[in-house]
């Protein structure tokens, strides 16, 4: 079993504590005094704020608190975006076809909400078309205008010529 985020009644190593709760008059007692306030109510002593001069405890329901933590925790999780990036690969002589079957696929992706990298790759002595491979990434990022903007131009890395798009909100 992992260990407790939060020190709980016994495990509090404090002589006196800020006491804090529904139902409890806020102020600093002794450990058993707020020990006995916690039982009174049939609840947990909770060290909310150890380094606190004197240390600030919580009369509630432990279990019930993490309970609600995890399910704050889990909502917020839930509302973070994952990104998706979707590859489309050129040659640098890709034909018209290919092109629009390529673009109508960069098109979907784009709608879908996932980032495109559209890459040209260059092989063997295909690397004399680098002007022919920008004019493709370029006419991509064009005719993707109104879907999204580009988030990187067209960059030479080693064989390949790269350029990210991302979807417009």
């Amino acid at each position: 079993m992992k260990e407790d985020q939060h020190r709980i009644n016994s495990k509090i190593r404090a002589e006196k504590v800020r006491l804090v709760g529904e139902n409890i008059e806020v102020g600093i007692y002794t450990i058993k005094e707020a020990l006995g306030f916690a039982e009174e109510q049939e609840l947990d002593l909770v060290e909310i704020s150890p380094k606190a001069d004197p240390p600030v405890c919580k009369v509630m329901d432990y279990k019930k608190f993490l309970y609600e933590q995890k399910k704050r925790d889990k909502a917020l999780k839930s509302k973070a975006t994952k990104v998706i990036i979707k590859e489309i690969r050129f040659g640098p002589q890709t034909d018209d076809h290919d092109y629009e079957f390529k673009r109508k696929h960069a098109e979907k992706f784009l709608k879908d909400g996932a980032k495109l990298k559209a890459f040209v790759f260059f092989k063997g002595r295909s690397i004399v078309f680098k002007e022919q491979g920008q004019i493709l990434l370029l006419r991509l990022a064009q005719d993707l205008e109104e879907l999204g903007k580009v988030e990187q131009m067209p960059r030479l890395e080693g064989k390949r010529m790269t350029m990210f798009i991302a979807p417009k909100k």
